[in-house]
């Protein structure tokens, strides 16, 4: 057996995989070179930066399993891969803490615009008056997507005295009563919410669910969190509406496209950035790299 590692993971997860196969460790593939030898392998493990095209699966000869180190499947041709019996799977769980806490972080960064005044200090400038910004007690918190990290988000949101709304169809009342957690519609939780966080993977049915259209139902003093998918948010609309007043901020760690170092977001101080790093805490690297090395060795050994 061969595994292809493309991403780095952390070594925790290499460990497991070595004691049953032989483990090459790859990362940064040009898309050519991905497809140049993927033939050779039985697993593939890749993190978010790997593109598993349709291609690359056609000619992976060997595969029996590829494996995301994450959450979301969106760079991997799920139905491709099903087609030819290619198992795919992920650790879904393995970074819902690091995910929620940077979540909150980037809330309470726009909430007292703390990356504004820590570069405004280190330049020289003493502004206080430019920098007065609210508190999160009392506020609503409006939460699309109600799932594991979403959960986790509430519960943390709660300590602060927020009030918690969400929207999920695939929740049940009874388990958002249990959470403290009022299910309602879009359109209450877009013209009710004070921060509104996003927490649902990239499908036809969620890109660019956030638009014009919704924009213009928020208050303008609402501010936007996103730690989930880029694609999730149209960022044309975000930069208009932070431009026009129609809302007060808004905060990305995920974009249309990664990685990215220049983008009309990094323009408008409003608006908070950082590298995608909702699972970028040594635990929760560690965590995703057992649990996708698990579920890898699962299959191969034909207990999946």
């Amino acid at each position: 057996m061969k595994i292809l590692v493309a991403d780095p993971i952390a070594e925790e997860g290499i460990q497991p995989l070595r004691s049953y196969a032989q483990v090459d460790i790859k990362t940064k593939l040009e898309p050519e070179q991905l497809k140049a030898i993927i033939g050779d392998y039985d697993a593939l493990i890749v993190r978010s930066q790997t593109q598993v095209r349709a291609e690359v699966i056609e000619l992976g000869k060997k595969l029996k399993v590829i494996g995301r180190a994450g959450v979301g499947t969106d760079n991997i041709d799920v139905d491709a891969a099903t087609k030819k019996g290619i198992v795919v799977v992920n650790a879904p769980t393995g970074n819902t803490v690091a995910a929620a806490e940077h979540t909150i972080a980037l809330m309470l960064a726009l909430a007292r615009n703390v990356p504004q005044a820590n570069s405004r200090l280190k330049s020289g400038k003493w502004q206080r008056e430019e920098m007065v910004g609210t508190e999160l007690r009392d506020k609503t918190l409006g939460i699309i997507g109600l799932g594991n990290v979403g959960s986790e988000v509430a519960n943390r949101a709660q300590a602060f005295e927020m009030r918690v709304v969400a929207h999920d169809p695939f929740v049940s009342k009874d388990y958002a009563r249990n959470l403290e957690v009022e299910l309602v519609s879009l359109d209450q939780l877009f013209s009710g919410a004070d921060f509104i966080t996003l927490h649902v993977p990239l499908t036809a049915a969620t890109k660019k669910l956030i638009g014009n259209k919704e924009l213009a139902k928020l208050k303008p003093t609402a501010r936007i969190i996103n730690c989930a998918r880029g694609g999730l948010i149209d960022e044309e609309a975000i930069i208009k509406a932070i431009k026009t007043g129609k809302i007060a901020g808004a905060a990305f760690d995920v974009f249309d496209k990664e990685p990215v170092t220049d983008s009309p977001l990094f323009k408008e101080d409003k608006i908070i950035v950082t590298p995608h790093l909702g699972a970028s805490t040594i635990e929760a690297q560690t965590s995703i790299a057992k649990d996708i090395a698990e579920e890898v060795l699962a299959v191969l050994q034909g207990r999946f």
